[in-house]
């Protein structure tokens, strides 16, 4: 199990603490809930879990079949709705892989990027399709 800390610092910012590496994080809430949005909010972590996860679970599938996956990236556009809660509504995400894979790498990864614990976590109302990109495909 993993302890993490929050403080409310106020004005609407809070620091997070991984207790295991000490290392800290802030969160502020957006400008457009009332917020300076100067840095991450709460589900722009969410957004964000979302893509190193899968890139996670990528990086290890290819380091047990002997992939370079150095340069891989993801983007998740993170898409809010209001009705009838305000909530996280969808959360696509694309990720690009560089470097010649076969077919039967490129399916594996596929496969692995759907494992990723976060993107089992999220609610199934949460739109969060998995893209992927492979540019040096001809």
């Amino acid at each position: 199990m993993v302890k993490i800390t929050a403080t409310y610092e106020g004005d609407l910012r809070c620091r997070a603490t991984h207790g295991p590496s000490g290392n800290s994080l802030h969160t502020d809430a957006p400008v457009d809930n009332e917020g300076k949005g100067e840095s991450f909010s709460p589900t722009d972590l969410l957004a964000t879990a979302l893509t190193t996860c899968i890139m996670t679970i990528c990086g290890i599938m290819g380091r047990r079949h002997g992939l370079d996956l150095s340069g891989m990236r993801a983007e998740v556009e993170k898409g809010m709705v209001a009705d009838p809660l305000r909530r996280v509504g969808s959360l696509p995400v694309t990720v690009t892989i560089p470097g010649q894979l076969s077919a039967d790498d490129r399916e594996r990864l596929e496969r692995a990027a759907h494992t990723c614990p976060v993107h089992r976590s999220i609610h199934p109302d949460i739109d969060a399709p998995i893209h992927f990109v492979y540019p040096d495909l001809a």
